[in-house]
């Protein structure tokens, strides 16, 4: 057993990036800033993408497109139920209600024939979800969105390098992206917005803003205006030049982190090839580049598995619960089990391993021999 717990994720921050922050403290600019504005750029250019909005998280960046977009009382919004809250949440604050998706059972990401069934006259928005650093079949879900005339929003918080058919995720269409510290980059909490839509994205920029018409900081003067007027009524959601800083030292270290998660990722399916009662997911069939945000696997008694693991010292993750399954859902919209049964099956045997780029050789081995305890001890 190990001496020393082994977190699920742990954020690659160097000296030279906590340098960097103290330098922003140090400067007296300590909120939007020049460093949130050249993070923007370099996302932007990272991607591919025609321009970029940073925001306070991906959960403030979803809000902005969502109310940039008037998604309102009466609205359906088309999106998986395997996704973390915030989107749901965020659908129903603003009135509309969610319409939930079933996933494919062994990639847990929604397809063109799960979602198309769903359409109805009061369809606002579809918002597909890459998973675990795989990227959606795009096409097919962009041609049904054009077809219909419905925004197509990608939840592309998993997917920060990922590739769709040699291009970069965020270089087309709109994008969402986290910087939660369990991320492939981190800026402790903080989101962008990718898009080649102009307007969606100078929408965004004044909401995110108070709903005024410049943005926190501006280049040319170095500030903001203060004769400023408001456009629309706006929220407080913009980025500090203190998670900017550390989001830049971060973003230009990307393409090392996710070599080594794709390295741990590839180990990780050799090693557990030998062990019954464990299936990691599958890989999507479509021409893409995974940037395995998270190692997921499926197994029998995952509560058991991943409690017996904690014990062992290793942490684990759950990502997601089934979000028509909980309280609020399931009471609000009168949601029951069976409603579902790919999404229902994975939730209640989905477990994330141990992944992050500073995670050595010698730790993944004490995950398989900590998993092969644990399977064994489960079946007797």
């Amino acid at each position: 057993m190990r001496e020393k717990f082994l977190p699920f994720s742990v954020p690659s921050i160097s000296e030279e990036e906590i340098a960097s922050v103290a330098k922003v403290l140090r400067s007296g600019w300590i909120t939007t800033g020049p460093n949130a504005a050249s993070f923007e750029e370099e996302f932007a250019t990272y991607c591919g993408a025609n321009g970029a909005v940073a925001l306070s998280s991906a959960t403030a960046g979803m809000h902005c497109v969502l109310s940039a977009l008037g998604i309102g009382v009466g609205d359906e919004v088309i999106t998986p139920s395997m996704t973390w809250v915030s989107t749901p949440n965020l659908i129903c604050l603003l009135g509309a209600t969610p319409i939930f998706a079933e996933v494919d059972r062994d990639t847990l990401m929604v397809s063109r024939e799960t979602i198309e069934p769903l359409i109805t006259k009061r369809t606002k928005a579809i918002i597909p979800v890459h998973y675990a650093g795989a990227s959606l079949d795009l096409d097919p879900l962009r041609a049904l969105a054009q077809e219909h005339g419905i925004p197509l929003i990608e939840d592309a918080a998993h997917a920060l390098g990922s590739e769709y058919k040699g291009a970069r995720i965020g270089k087309t269409g709109t994008a969402i992206f986290s910087f939660h510290p369990i991320k492939n980059i981190t800026t402790a909490e903080g989101g962008m917005v990718c898009s080649d839509n102009p307007d969606l994205l100078a929408k965004v920029k004044s909401l995110k803003f108070h709903g005024l018409g410049v943005d926190a900081f501006d280049r040319q003067t170095q500030g903001r205006a203060p004769q400023a007027q408001v456009l629309s009524p706006g929220y407080k959601y913009n980025m500090t030049d203190l998670s900017a800083v550390l989001g830049r030292g971060q973003l230009a270290q990307l393409q090392t982190f996710n070599a080594r998660r794709t390295q741990l990722a590839l180990q990780y399916r050799e090693k557990l090839k030998p062990l019954n009662g464990i299936e990691p997911l599958h890989l999507p069939t479509h021409d893409h580049l995974h940037a395995w945000h998270l190692f997921i696997v499926r197994v029998e008694k995952r509560d058991a598995f991943m409690a017996l693991l904690k014990e062992k010292q290793i942490g684990t993750g759950l990502h997601f619960r089934a979000v028509h399954l909980q309280k609020y859902y399931a009471e609000t919209f009168k949601l029951r089990p069976g409603f579902l049964p790919h999404t229902e099956w994975n939730s209640n045997h989905i477990c994330s391993l141990p992944l992050f780029p500073a995670m050595s050789d010698s730790d993944q081995d004490q995950v398989v021999d900590a998993i092969r305890e644990t399977l064994q001890e489960l079946s007797e």
